[in-house]
């Protein structure tokens, strides 16, 4: 059986629809099929849902960053969400292990394809990236790891040894399918409030959930936002047990769509917006 690859490029754009139109038919006019975007104005931010073959993939995330590239100045920014870059990450996705192999080719062929492509420098995170991790990375904003390059402490995979100064960096992984959720907590909750239960469950805290990334933020109320990194290991409805251990929830939403199996046991009182799972929607 082929691979079908999934690719999940992140934007640093989320208010305007006319932008991300533009960026989703770039993808799409180059062969990818998008099968789902969302976009978040408070974190300033959009996630796409590509699938594609491997060796035609990356040339189609390609073609919507430069398209991002054009339509997005990273250095106005301002949203919640850390960020580097105008497409900020670009993971190739794998759904099944056999398949990762294609995904990690897929990885670095991308790389090399931002970095010409854009003019922007490009890091590898995750596996590829010796185990870097995209907070590590983002750090201290685009200025930082200016800063950082320029130093010499990190050299670029791809691309030049400088920011552009538009477009920023771009972050690239491979690396199976992961859940990407808001929770919100209830009213009187405050952005301190998120923090501390996002420190709390994190992976890097004492008794913290494997492979889960937590941050605590302000979009229209208190939330915790969560990457889910090992959706084998631990389900969408755990992350939310161990939020709500710690503070009252009113609901969540799912950022991107995920395998079917990562959405047992979500609890019926608690209402979660999210897309039809992967398989669905790789069925259409």
């Amino acid at each position: 059986m082929s691979a079908t690859l999934l690719a999940v490029p992140n934007v640093s754009e989320g208010r305007d629809p006319a932008a991300l139109a533009a960026i989703g038919g770039a993808f799409a006019n180059a062969g990818a099929r998008v099968l789902h975007s969302s976009r978040d104005a408070d974190h300033h931010r959009a996630v796409f849902t590509l699938a594609g073959a491997p060796g035609a993939l990356a040339e189609a995330v390609t073609a919507g960053a430069v398209v991002a590239a054009e339509r997005i100045d990273v250095r106005a920014h301002a949203g919640e969400h850390p960020r580097v870059g105008a497409v900020d990450v670009a993971p190739i996705v794998h759904l099944r292990r056999e398949d990762r192999g294609a995904a990690c080719a897929e990885a670095l062929v991308l790389a090399d394809l931002l970095g010409d492509g854009l003019g922007a420098p490009v890091l590898l995170y995750g596996a590829l990236g010796g185990g870097r991790t995209r907070a590590e990375l983002r750090r201290g904003g685009p200025e930082a790891l200016a800063a950082r390059i320029a130093a010499g402490e990190l050299v670029p995979d791809a691309g030049p040894r400088a920011l552009h100064p538009r477009a920023g960096a771009v972050l690239v992984a491979a690396r199976p399918p992961l859940g990407a959720f808001n929770v919100r907590l209830g009213p009187g909750a405050t952005r301190d409030d998120a923090r501390a239960v996002a420190a709390a469950i994190r992976d890097s805290a004492p008794g913290g959930l494997p492979g889960v990334r937590a941050l605590g933020l302000w979009a229209g109320g208190a939330q915790v936002s969560t990457n889910v990194e090992d959706l084998e290991r631990v389900s969408l409805a755990e992350v939310l047990a161990a939020i709500a251990r710690r503070a009252p929830v009113t609901g969540a939403e799912l950022v991107a769509p995920v395998p079917r199996a990562a959405l047992a046991g979500w609890p019926a009182n608690v209402a979660l917006d999210a897309p039809a799972p992967l398989e669905a929607l790789l069925a259409v």
